[in-house]
C-alpha cells in the first residue's frame, strides 16, 4: 500500500485556481507540509514564480530548485517541503521522467543546506502530483529520494478541511554563542564559507544534544503534548533548550586563523513539532549567515584601506526574522528574514513571490526579534577587561577581517555580524 496524502481543501482550491488560469506552458510548484511515518500532510501549495532567465524554457530544473531552497529557508520547524506538482494537459504518464527529475533535484538542493543530522525513522519517500488542467484528474506518486534508483509508486491523494488546525505550536528563545575560526587562507569566498560550515557543524551538534524542557519537564521526542484535542483548537507551549558547552570546548584547538566569526545572542525558534524544534534553531542560525554570505561584502582590501592597516571591527547586522500568520481561523506560519534596510512590504513581496501569499503588513508578527544598535569601532590593541575573561584564550589566535578575516555577532533578541581586521 502506497503513502497517504491528506491535502487541506485551501490547497485544492488553489490548485483549481491555478487549472482555470490561462497558462501557456506547464505550471510547476511545490507541496508543503508535514510528514509522519504513516501518513504526510498537504498544507500549502506554490507555483514556481515566473523567472525571465528561464522564459523559454518549458520547465526550468534549476530555477524549480532554486525556488525550494529560498522557500525552505522561510519553513518554521514541522513544515518541509514534500515534493512537486505539475499542472499540465500532456498525459500523466508522459511527465513521470520530468517530475522525478524535478523532485530529485529539488531535495539535492534543500538537503545540500541541512546542518542537522537526519534521524534513522525520517521519511524519505517525496511526493510528485500530475494533475490535468482540462479534467481536474489528479496522479499522485512518490519516489524514494535515498536510492537513485527509486522507481515511482502509488499514492492516494485525499482532500480534507480543517489540514493543521489542531497542530501544537511549541516555540523558544534560544541563547546563542559561539566563535567559528576562518582558515587563514582566506583569499577565496569558497573558503571563508568552507570556514564558516565546519564551525557550524561543532554548534549543531551542541543543540542536537540539547535537553528540550516543555513546562520544565523532559518528554520522549515521539510523546503527544496533548491529548483528546478539539478540531481547530490550537496549543501552545513555550520550550527551554538547555546546552552545555563541553562539546564545543573540546573541539577548540590552537591553530593559525585568518579570522573568526562570532555569533551571540538570541534567537526564536518556532516548530509544531516540540522534538523538531531543535532542528529550527539550527536552520534558523544558519540561514542567516547563509543569507549574509549571499549579499556582497568588502573585500580584504577595501577593509584594508578603510582601517588604514589598523585593527578594525565592522558589524553588519544579520536578517532579523519575522513570522506570518497564513489563516486567520488557526495559526499556520512561515517566516522570512529582514535586513535592517528593509521596510516591511519588501517582505510582503518576498512571500508573494516565492509563497504566492497574499499578506498584508498587519498579517507579520515582528515582535520576536528586534535589531540591534550598530556602532562601528576601532578595537584596541588591549582588550577591555570584561572581553578579556572569556575570549582572550580564543582571541590572540583567531584575528582579522571577514573574507580577510572576521568576528561576528548576534545580539540578543536580534543579529549582528562584527568584522574584524588586524
Amino acid at each position: 500500500m502506497g503513502r497517504v496524502y491528506i491535502v487541506d481543501e485551501d490547497v485544492e482550491g488553489y490548485l483549481s485556481k491555478l487549472c482555470s488560469q490561462q497558462q501557456a506552458g506547464p505550471v510547476t510548484g511545490l507541496l508543503i507540509g508535514q510528514c509522519s511515518a504513516q501518513r504526510d500532510f498537504v498544507v500549502i501549495a506554490a507555483q514556481t514564480p515566473k523567472d525571465e532567465e528561464s522564459a523559454e524554457k518549458p520547465i526550468d530544473k534549476e530555477w524549480v530548485s532554486e525556488h525550494a531552497r529560498q522557500v525552505s529557508r522561510m519553513l518554521v520547524g514541522g513544515l518541509t517541503v514534500l515534493g512537486v506538482f505539475m499542472i499540465t494537459d500532456a498525459d500523466a504518464k508522459d511527465t513521470i521522467t520530468t517530475l522525478r527529475q524535478l523532485v530529485f533535484a529539488v531535495e539535492n538542493l534543500i538537503s545540500s543546506e541541512q546542518k542537522w543530522s537526519p534521524a534513522d525513522d525520517d521519511v524519505t519517500d517525496c511526493v510528485t502530483l500530475h494533475v490535468n488542467p482540462k479534467t481536474r484528474k489528479t496522479v499522485c506518486r512518490t519516489f524514494d529520494i535515498k536510492d537513485p534508483k527509486s522507481a515511482a509508486k502509488p499514492a492516494d491523494w485525499k482532500y480534507q478541511s480543517g489540514v493543521g488546525s489542531c497542530w501544537t505550536t511549541v516555540s523558544c528563545w534560544l541563547n546563542v554563542d559561539l566563535l567559528i575560526p576562518l582558515p587563514d587562507s582566506r583569499n577565496t569566498k569558497e573558503s571563508t564559507q568552507k570556514g564558516l560550515q565546519e564551525g557550524l557543524k561543532v554548534w549543531t551538534r551542541q543543540i542536537e544534544s540539547a535537553v528540550c524542557l516543555i513546562d520544565g519537564k523532559k518528554l520522549p521526542e515521539d510523546s503527544e503534548l496533548t491529548s483528546g484535542q478539539k478540531r481547530n483548537v490550537r496549543q501552545t507551549y513555550t520550550a527551554q533548550l538547555l546546552t552545555t558547552g563541553d562539546e564545543q570546548r573540546s573541539a577548540d584547538v590552537v591553530h593559525p586563523c585568518g579570522g573568526s566569526v562570532s555569533v551571540r545572542g538570541a534567537v526564536h525558534c518556532r516548530a509544531f513539532l516540540h522534538k523538531l524544534l531543535k532542528r529550527d534553531a539550527i536552520s534558523t542560525v544558519a540561514t542567516r549567515v547563509q543569507i549574509l554570505l549571499d549579499e556582497p561584502l568588502a573585500s580584504e582590501e577595501q577593509i584594508k584601506d578603510a582601517s588604514g592597516g589598523k585593527q578594525q571591527t565592522e558589524e553588519l547586522c544579520l536578517p532579523l526574522r519575522i513570522f506570518c500568520s497564513l489563516k486567520a481561523s488557526w495559526s499556520l506560519y512561515v517566516c522570512d528574514y529582514q535586513f535592517s534596510d528593509e521596510g516591511l512590504s519588501e517582505t510582503v513581496d518576498r512571500l508573494k513571490e516565492m509563497l504566492d501569499v497574499d499578506a498584508a503588513e498587519e498579517d507579520l508578527d515582528t515582535t520576536q526579534e528586534m535589531t540591534a544598535e550598530v556602532t562601528q569601532r576601532s578595537v584596541p590593541t588591549e582588550p577591555p577587561v570584561e572581553t578579556i575573561e572569556e575570549l582572550k584564550p580564543k582571541r590572540n589566535n583567531y584575528m582579522g577581517a571577514f573574507m580577510a578575516a572576521a568576528a561576528a555577532l548576534l545580539a540578543t533578541a536580534a543579529s549582528m555580524l562584527y568584522l574584524s581586521d588586524m
